[in-house]
């Protein structure tokens, strides 16, 4: 939002802002703008909503039920829908109707997001239908969607994990095979958009994705269920003549796991024009993070074990904490360092430089 607002008194433009909001975050995200972007959140066109289809038992692929809280049943399809809910809003047709021929889209967990008028340009210049901003995979981001091209005709195409045989994990996540994924910035033009969904009669046809959750997201024990969705970055096998660019990394800065929350809340990442970069000091490589994933799934979690304030991580390589643990501004983690507690009680990591291989069980 601030980036809209700013961007808008620089260029003396209005630029269009919108979101694509599901069930479960539309009344929170109206709330967070009514009371911070009053103005943003009276514009018309600001909102539209995502469908939402049922979670299937994964043994049964009947709906699933889920009696301590039946709005659990249901689950948003996927940013995938991005296209079925422009197109069944009708609010594609009111851009196209306005003149608005370009659309940037990208995740809202993505900070590094930006409308960047050089790439813009870029875009415009090149006559592309579709644009996927890339960039090089690390250890960091190796699960993630990777880029391809389909050998029969040399369409560019869009690979996500939940797409991939297990036999074929460890190619999929080879960085040096597949050496760029799919930052989710997209650059769309709209016209070409509303006639790819024309010739399908009235959507675009995406590769599905099989999820495998429980039905209660906070209870591992709940049932097991799958959920159906598209990617919408998939929509580029759809367009031809599609292109991709790589682009720098401060173009992907996303908050998905509390790995990534911890990092970008420490001094490993700076704030400049109201978007994240990563520290000059960190050398052009973000600190590897390997939280415990049962015991910070959560962000509260996150927040009990940083109570103390963050630790330093500018000159972290490489972090992984294993069981409960308390950590404090005054903890600077240097170079690569695992932190380890088997026990149920939480531990404090010490405070002043820590490095290497640290047991807390003991302590």
């Amino acid at each position: 939002a601030k980036q809209i607002v700013a961007m808008r008194e620089e260029f003396k433009s209005n630029v269009k802002f919108m979101l694509m909001n599901s069930f479960s975050t539309s009344a929170d995200t109206l709330e967070f703008l009514q009371k911070g972007y009053p103005a943003l959140a009276g514009e018309t066109g600001l909102e539209m909503m995502q469908n939402k289809v049922p979670k299937l038992d994964a043994t049964t692929l009947e709906p699933a039920t889920c009696e301590s809280d039946p709005s659990n049943e249901w689950c948003p399809p996927g940013h995938g829908d991005l296209y079925a809910a422009l197109e069944g809003s009708g609010c594609l047709d009111s851009l196209l109707a306005d003149g608005y021929k370009y659309m940037f889209v990208s995740n809202s967990d993505n900070l590094g997001a930006s409308l960047d008028l050089s790439i813009l340009t870029h875009f415009a210049k090149s006559d592309a239908p579709f644009t996927m901003e890339c960039c090089e995979r690390t250890e960091n981001d190796k699960k993630g969607g990777h880029l391809a091209v389909r050998n029969s005709d040399g369409q560019l195409i869009l690979r996500e994990s939940a797409m991939c045989a297990d036999e074929d994990e460890a190619a999929f996540q080879d960085t040096g095979k597949h050496r760029f994924f799919n930052t989710n910035n997209l650059w769309i033009r709209l016209d070409k958009l509303k006639e790819i969904i024309n010739a399908n009669g009235g959507f675009i046809p995406l590769p599905m994705i099989k999820n495998k959750k429980t039905v209660d997201p906070k209870d591992d024990s709940s049932q097991k269920v799958l959920q159906l969705e598209t990617a919408m970055g998939a929509a580029i096998e759809c367009f031809k003549g599609a292109s991709a660019i790589v682009v720098p990394r401060t173009r992907f800065a996303p908050v998905k796991k509390c790995n990534d929350l911890l990092l970008l809340r420490s001094d490993a990442y700076l704030l400049e024009n109201n978007k994240p970069v990563l520290n000059p000091e960190c050398g052009g490589k973000a600190p590897t993070m390997a939280l415990d994933s049962k015991k910070y799934k959560l962000v509260g979690a996150l927040e009990e074990a940083t109570t103390g304030g963050i630790p330093s991580l500018v000159k972290c390589t490489k972090l992984k904490i294993s069981g409960l643990v308390s950590m404090s501004s005054k903890t600077s983690f240097v170079g690569d360092v695992s932190i380890v507690n088997n026990s149920d009680v939480r531990k404090a990591v010490p405070e002043g430089e820590v490095t290497g291989d640290l047991d807390l069980t003991a302590a």
